[in-house]
């Protein structure tokens, strides 16, 4: 019973924005703190900016600036450009509030293939899964077992605009069915889709024997999405501008590390009293995103979540990695440290990142082992 009422409440959070009574409970903005008012910022499909990979997950969930890997459709499709590997496919699980349930994960499979020196393509697949929840009636007599599930897939390409500069664009379609049939306060819930895209561009300069690393992601940029036939409950994606850089040191054959630090923030409305913020359209939302604050410039740079991370590797055999991940308290006050190993081995990749909260906001990976598979192949006329 416990479990269930767990997955059950978990679904309403997420479908919570399509429903105006439950929303304006779950955004509750007059909860004061010191310095400021609690003001987080929901989306639909939150999911979307789940960190898919365990070697990111391992450094303070950046990637935008990390070398190519078959995750880059994720970060920073444009970097894949650079790929010294011809074709890479990986696998990844993450159990989600394991310490509750033991059935809510997040699944990933992706991969890309270099065209040529110069171009790539890629794609992905993300399946987000709550388990099993039963539904019953008000006097609670069964209705009926459901699979709240969400996935999105992906495609993109990738091109090199000159040696050090080059850009990278994905298409996405989205679907999430939380609750499909059901009634909540007498709105009919039904499956919700939409279709989005990514624009990224990345660069990369050799400096002597190290290299440097920059790129600019603005993420799932599309359509609002709905969970109920009226037109006036449509929520945004969580489009998110993300700009990262790295540096890389090759101290010599043996031993290298990376730094590397990462700023997010999303490009949607910041709630307001009236909850008009919700009526605006996707460019509206998008650009205004920088000046909507009710608190203004404080509240704007509240918004801006900060990463970093650190990779070092031996032989490029091991790897050992750790980073931090920093948001406000004020928009939703997620602050945890992180670690991880990598091994590798010929074509074949293993993965590893653990998750340490340092606040009292529980996370929903706390103190979770997950892990990613990886199969990097450098030509496939010399693979056998």
């Amino acid at each position: 019973m416990k479990k269930t009422f767990i997955r059950l409440a978990v679904t309403l959070i997420l479908i919570s924005s399509s429903i105006n009574g439950l929303f304006a409970q779950l955004n509750p903005n007059n909860t004061n703190l010191s310095g400021g008012t609690v003001n987080t910022i929901f989306t639909a499909v939150p999911f979307l900016r789940i960190t898919p990979d365990a070697r990111s997950g391992a450094m303070g969930d950046v990637g935008i600036a990390l070398s190519p890997d078959a995750y880059s459709i994720y970060w920073n499709t444009a970097k894949l450009a650079f790929a010294e590997n011809q074709a890479s496919a990986a696998l990844t699980y993450t159990p989600w509030l394991r310490q509750l349930v033991n059935d809510i994960y997040l699944a990933s499979l992706s991969g890309y293939y270099k065209l040529d020196e110069d171009q790539a393509i890629t794609t992905s697949l993300r399946y987000f899964s709550l388990g099993q929840i039963q539904f019953t009636n008000q006097q609670g007599q069964f209705i009926q077992n459901f699979n709240p599930r969400e996935f999105a897939w992906n495609v993109g390409y990738a091109r090199k605009l000159s040696d050090n500069f080059s850009i990278g664009l994905n298409l996405a379609y989205i679907y999430s069915n939380l609750a499909a049939g059901q009634q909540v306060n007498g709105v009919v819930i039904k499956a919700g889709n939409a279709a989005a895209g990514d624009l990224s561009l990345a660069y990369s300069k050799n400096i002597g024997k190290d290299k440097w690393n920059w790129g600019i992601t603005i993420a799932n940029i599309g359509s609002k999405i709905t969970y109920t036939q009226s037109a006036e409950t449509k929520d945004f994606l969580p489009t998110n501008l993300g700009v990262g850089s790295g540096y890389t040191f090759n101290f010599d054959e043996f031993n290298k590390l990376t730094l590397i630090a990462e700023v997010n923030k999303l490009l949607v409305p910041t709630p307001d009293s009236l909850g008009t913020f919700r009526q605006k359209s996707v460019p509206e939302g998008i650009f205004g995103s920088f000046g909507d604050a009710p608190e203004g410039g404080r509240e704007e740079l509240r918004e801006i979540s900060i990463s970093a991370g650190a990779e070092y590797w031996y032989k490029n055999l091991l790897a050992i990695r750790a980073g931090y991940f920093n948001e406000s308290r004020f928009k939703g006050n997620r602050r945890y440290l992180t670690a991880g190993l990598g091994i590798k081995y010929n074509v074949f990749g293993l993965n590893f990142s653990y998750l340490i909260p340092t606040s009292n906001q529980r996370n929903p990976l706390d103190n979770t082992l997950r892990f990613s598979l990886v199969f990097d192949f450098k030509d496939f006329s010399k693979t056998e």
